[in-house]
């Protein structure tokens, strides 16, 4: 594939304007407004659509930055909105001179409102919830406006602490129900008489002494306690471990957020978690941990790396200390900030890290793990074979195209596609089922690469930037890894990567694509730039990147899927057919055009793809399950709605009762069963014998394929396309 043209003389620009501004513009010894500074260059001169800054950009960057500080406006007050307001048309002024005033001063009186809260909702929970009163809770923050008194402001927080509260009041209230029955169950089992071994049994002492006759005095004391609970946590655990540079990265990302939805800007540790997520790996003990009070603790061992190989750390074990094996001394981390917790523990292949760990059953130890480079499980490709009547197909999962950029031949999605295929052909897979269904995308020499394992060359995707002719990428290579049957599943969560090969699948006619009437409508491409390479000489830190929209795509028949996205061969119902998730629900997208298109020929193959939807479309309309899916969309989607909430319980009750009898009509979703089996393949039957997680793993997932009415549905297609196929294979020898 030939080097993007346009991407090439970015880079070009960039380093030249590195070159010449290093003496000049970009050498603000302030970060932020060095950052700014950066930014703001790149943006206009790099980005498809760059946007004037003006007093209608200033604008929409100041109604956005206000509403990520607080969406549920019980910080601000309208003195503050209207103090703030003067800037509201400067914010492009500021940009283009580099003034971060009104950062500065949205940022210090944030951080005051927020010190004030802390007071507020606690005196707010010091005084009991009147449930019985007749009141009402707006949830559409978008709709009210800010407070104008302190009297306002605690008003507030009781009305939204009273509806959060509810949940912790209504589950001690049926707990209280239950209790009771079971203390009359246990007066009837007493009354019967039974033998002494029965009565005396430890089990029925431990229930009986768990039934605890309540007060609704009491109970709505014990949930207010663990609404405080929470709330101290929620503060403690996240609005407290947030820095300036946390709330300015919000700030420089309301700014570049009107250019369009997916250029953004990442700071420096959230750059480092961009590459581990597309590359599916990290260098580090492979444990995640979460922040819980003070205490940083395990919450999940990653399958296969070193914390897991070692098997002395324990979900639940709290990190007290982290020394590195060349100091003398630990650092205890207890109180730090998560993200500085992980940056001491993490480190490169090789080394070795000590860790004062207070384990689940309350001993103090220390642990050494040697850091190694560990993969992601959940990142990557997984398969099962399918068995239906004694005839075997496959069904490859594929979450994101993922790619190391450092190492483009080390393991990525093509490469592990491409080896699942032949493996899944080793065991005599009939017909291959692609599920892309939440796949968000990825890498474009990824898709492409996978995309011509099933033609045998051509084009499989254009690329266009402002002012540049197009660029065609092709499958050069006439060799084919499956020419078979094929199916492509998608939903509305499948974007970018995952429409490319979804749109020249079904433009060669060469799968037939099953899920949502369209998928997500993302037609963009992104570029990530390192910011440090626009400074020479950097004194200043890191200061991150930019994922920069370049460019966009178009399908090779012209059509572009921004916005519109692919729409399915086979359209079904599912869970986000009534939700507004998709590109075009979206601030600032980019709007749909398109292109001539390219010569192509379509699959030269026997399938009759014409008929096979058709038959495919019947099976879907007519399916009962379908049905009650499509039916449990359009309910939720009216829950999810409605934004007027009682405060009064026995309404509040009344509702949940009847939300709860309407959903029993649903019960069936979850209990419907098809009549395939899933397998995992002969190597990773090998991996279940040492790596019991794993095979937790694939066990969960072929429980959930084997109630899947849309992969029942796709193996369907197959059948009928490989019939199809030998009907035409026979017809076509006949004829010859």
């Amino acid at each position: 594939m030939k080097r993007n043209y346009k991407i090439l003389m970015l880079v070009l620009l960039l380093a030249f304007a590195s070159c010449s501004f290093t003496t000049k513009t970009f050498e603000d010894p302030d970060k932020d407004k060095l950052l700014i500074q950066v930014i703001t260059y790149v943006l206009q001169r790099g980005h498809f659509d760059p946007k004037d800054l003006n007093d209608d950009f200033s604008a929409e960057v100041y109604a956005e930055y206000l509403d990520q500080l607080d969406p549920l406006k019980r910080y601000f007050y309208k003195s503050d909105i209207d103090e703030f307001e003067k800037f509201k048309f400067q914010l492009d002024d500021q940009l283009k001179a580099y003034d971060i005033s009104f950062f500065n001063l949205t940022h210090e009186r944030l951080v005051q409102r927020i010190e004030e809260s802390k007071a507020i909702y606690k005196e707010v929970l010091e005084i009991p919830f009147d449930y019985s009163l007749d009141e009402e809770f707006n949830s559409d923050y978008e709709s009210i406006g800010y407070v104008k008194s302190k009297k306002q402001m605690k008003d507030r927080w009781r009305q939204q602490l009273k509806f959060s509260n509810l949940v912790n009041y209504d589950a001690l209230m049926v707990e209280q129900e239950k209790a009771k029955a079971d203390n009359n169950l246990y007066e009837t089992v007493d009354n019967e008489n039974l033998d002494d071994d029965t009565l005396n049994n430890e089990e029925t002492k431990k229930q009986k002494a768990k039934v605890e006759k309540k007060t609704p005095v009491q109970i709505e004391e014990e949930a207010r306690a663990e609404t405080l609970k929470s709330i101290n946590l929620y503060y403690n655990d996240y609005i407290d471990d947030l820095v300036r540079k946390d709330w300015f990265s919000m700030y420089v990302n309301a700014v570049v957020g009107e250019f369009d939805p997916h250029t953004s800007y990442f700071a420096p540790e959230d750059k480092e978690n961009f590459n581990q997520q597309i590359s599916g790996k990290l260098e580090g003990i492979g444990a995640r941990l979460s922040k819980r009070m003070d205490n940083t603790k395990i919450v999940e061992l990653i399958s296969g790396g070193p914390a897991w190989r070692g098997n002395e750390l324990e979900v639940g074990d709290i990190i007290m200390k982290v020394r590195q094996e060349k100091e003398d001394e630990p650092v205890n981390i207890v109180g730090m900030r998560l993200d500085d917790a992980i940056k001491l523990i993490k480190g490169p292949k090789g080394t070795v890290v000590v860790l004062t760990v207070k384990k689940v059953d309350g001993t103090i130890k220390d642990i050494s793990i040697t850091r190694d480079v560990v993969e992601i499980e959940e990142t990557y490709a997984k398969t099962s074979m399918v068995v239906k009547d004694d005839r075997r197909f496959g069904v490859i999962n594929l979450p994101k195209f993922y790619v190391d950029f450092e190492d483009y031949k080390s393991r990525n999605a093509a490469s592990d596609i491409k080896k699942e295929i032949e493996r899944l052909k080793a065991e005599g897979m009939e017909g291959l089922v692609l599920d892309l269904r939440n796949n968000g995308g990825g890498s474009l020499p990824v898709v492409v690469d996978i995309a011509g394992m099933f033609i045998k060359e051509g084009p499989v995707v254009q690329v266009r930037a402002t002012g540049e002719p197009k660029e065609v990428l092709e499958d050069k290579d006439k060799s084919i890894v499956w020419d078979g049957p094929l199916v492509i599943m998608v939903n509305e969560l499948s974007a970018s990567a995952s429409e490319i090969l979804a749109a020249a699948m079904q433009d060669y006619k060469r799968a037939i694509v099953i899920g949502s009437k369209q998928t997500y409508g993302k037609g963009t491409v992104q570029t990530f730039l390192d910011l440090n390479n626009m400074v020479r000489n950097n004194k200043d830190g890191d200061l991150g990147a930019l994922k920069l929209t370049t460019q966009k795509f178009y399908r090779i028949n012209g059509g572009s899927t921004q916005l519109e996205g692919v729409k399915s061969d086979v359209v079904v119902l599912d869970r986000y057919s009534f939700i507004d998730i998709g590109e075009k629900d979206q601030r600032n997208p980019l709007p749909w055009d398109k292109i001539s298109a390219v010569d192509f020929k379509f699959w030269d193959g026997y399938f009759d793809y014409n008929e096979t939807i058709a038959n495919s479309t019947k099976r879907m309309n007519d399916n009962e399950q379908l049905k009650l899916i499509g039916e449990n969309a359009k309910w939720i989607k009216a829950r999810m709605d409605e934004n007027i909430h009682s405060l009064n319980y026995q309404k509040y009750k009344a509702q949940l009762d009847l939300n709860e009898e309407e959903s029993k009509r649903f019960d069936k979703i979850s209990d419907y069963q098809t009549n395939l089996t899933f397998v995992s393949l002969p190597y990773e039957e090998e991996i279940f014998k040492t790596d019991t997680i794993l095979k937790e793993k694939r066990d969960r997932w072929h429980k959930s394929l084997s109630q899947d009415v849309y992969v029942e549905e796709a193996i369907n297609v197959l059948e009928d396309l490989k019939m199809s196929y030998s009907i035409k294979k026979v017809a076509s020898t006949v004829k010859d």
